[in-house]
């Protein structure tokens, strides 16, 4: 799809379907009060078209709300299309990122070919571009790859349309948002792939093709390299399946870096990349296993960041670290009862692990992922997983689950959430939790049990950071989306990559 941003006139923008934001207006407290629609544009010619089906009251200008106006007159376009931001005063960057992508799902069934999307007064217009940007590329995504039958629905062109005083500034939003939804995508085409294609040898030829297209390092490893490192938990997780394991490294480094003079920090990002779970030994029920294929989620996340922030181009050095296997049940798979020993931490030996339930994997994996970034040289520490279905309950499919060991280092990720517009929600760590992982024969064990499962699994992640300023993103509830919605379609979600991003950003020095 071609994505333009200009600066023209709406009344001769000739495009299939013309989409202006409104807002409502309405102030008043009384419950009995009308709505007060008003466009988002001073366009004389969009207003006058507009007037007198905004003033009939049948559109209220309600989040995501449409209303379609054929052969709007005095307009070239064929269509317009008035799409609600709610409440003037809760209309944000993030409402229009919604409405934007509201127009292209919009345009999608009825194979519309060309939309034009007018960015709405009243807003940052940098924020409001790059928003709209992502919001137009992440709703043209759908996840039915593999019908035989699938129609060819996709836009041909989506053009957004600004004011000539805001272009340049604009411009630099529209450009950010284009390099984060289109590695968002990336991620979500990952985690949509089936187990049998979407193999961890094929994921890490995958990330390996996407950092040389970047103009990133990689390296890609296998079982020789765990073994090398003694990553006993990663590697008790692995030899359960005929697919070998890939342990996947990738770096940024700024423009100029030179590590003998590099004094700033070194961001490390851990990923979960379990390309199908099936619990192992302690096996799931059947129903919803297909659904396991999104356990790598977490990886998928972590590389689309490495892709943003390759073009984003950040003045900090960042090393992706993702752990990559099939949890699978065959004769050489790990049991419960097993003891597992993750790798060495430096002079200091790996920490002996009880397993309890051999579905508790993930944090194994990420176990020897976090010491290796440690041992790269990272200085913060983030990772992400689609880790405990017991953060689901929890919070449900509304926030995803946050942790860390540091207040500074989760404000910075605070600010980044709220630019990003993703939710995440802070869960408590502390000594009554960890109690819970404490093994009778070993250093600690895989699971704590029924209660707090999602704390009891970030504490046991935080054995294996020491110090490090860390967070833990448990994305089980968001990786996935169970319905579509008015702004995107239902399936992978590409969760927390462009949250990952911003946060490694606050990092420049």
């Amino acid at each position: 799809m071609k994505t333009e941003l200009v600066s023209a006139p709406l009344s001769g923008m000739a495009v299939d379907l013309l989409a202006i934001c409104a807002v409502d207006d309405q102030t008043s407290k009384d419950k009995n009060a009308l709505p007060q629609p008003v466009l988002l544009t001073a366009d004389a010619a969009v207003q006058a078209a507009a007037a007198s089906v905004l003033a009939s009251g049948e559109f209220k200008a309600g989040a995501n709300e449409t209303l379609l106006l054929h052969a709007p007159a005095g307009l070239s376009a064929r269509r317009l299309l008035i799409v609600g931001l709610g409440k003037r005063a809760k209309a944000t960057p993030h409402s229009v990122r919604a409405a934007a992508g509201t127009a292209v799902r919009f345009c999608k069934p009825r194979t519309l070919r060309n939309l034009a999307f007018t960015l709405p007064t009243g807003l940052d217009a940098f924020a409001a571009a790059r928003a709209a940007a992502e919001g137009v590329l992440l709703a043209d995504f759908d996840p039915d790859t593999y019908r035989s039958d699938r129609k060819d629905q996709g836009l041909h062109a989506a053009t957004l349309v600004t004011v000539a005083d805001s272009l340049a500034t604009a411009q630099s939003g529209f450009q950010e948002g284009i390099v984060l939804a289109e590695a968002q995508n990336f991620a979500r085409v990952q985690v949509n792939e089936p187990p049998n294609v979407l193999t961890p040898t094929v994921l890490g030829q995958r990330a390996a093709q996407m950092a040389q297209a970047v103009g990133l390092k990689w390296e890609v490893y296998s079982s020789e390299k765990l073994h090398e490192l003694k990553m006993g938990a990663f590697w008790s997780v692995a030899k359960g399946s005929e697919e070998p394991p890939a342990l996947i490294v990738l770096t940024y480094e700024p423009e100029g870096y030179n590590a003998a003079t590099y004094n700033g920090p070194v961001v490390g990002l851990v990923g979960k990349g379990i390309t199908f779970d099936t619990g192992g030994i302690s096996i799931k029920p059947a129903d919803g296993m297909e659904k396991m294929k999104y356990d790598m989620a977490g990886a998928a996340a972590m590389l689309g960041a490495m892709q943003a922030i390759a073009g984003l181009k950040p003045r900090v050095k960042v090393i992706c670290v993702v752990c990559s296997a099939e949890n699978m049940p065959d004769g050489k798979a790990y049991k419960p009862g097993d003891i597992a020993t993750s790798m060495p931490d430096g002079t200091k030996p790996g920490k002996s692990i009880e397993i309890i339930n051999t579905d508790a994997e993930g944090r194994l994996v990420l176990a020897d992922g976090l010491t290796y970034a440690r041992q790269l040289g990272c200085t913060h520490l983030i990772d992400a997983a689609t880790l405990t279905g017991a953060c689901v309950v929890a919070l449900g499919m509304v926030n995803a689950g946050a942790f860390s060991n540091d207040d500074a280092t989760f404000r910075q990720f605070e600010a980044a959430y709220e630019k990003t517009g993703e939710k995440f929600w802070r869960l408590p760590l502390g000594d009554e939790y960890f109690d819970l992982i404490r093994s009778d024969i070993a250093d600690i064990k895989n699971t704590g049990g029924r209660w707090g499962g999602a704390v009891t699994a970030a504490e046991f992640l935080k054995v294996f950071v020491a110090d490090t300023p860390w967070i833990h993103l448990d994305i089980a509830g968001m990786a996935w989306i169970e319905d579509s919605r008015p702004s995107i379609a239902k399936g992978p979600s590409g969760v927390a990559v462009r949250t990952i991003a911003e946060w490694v950003r606050t990092f420049a020095v």
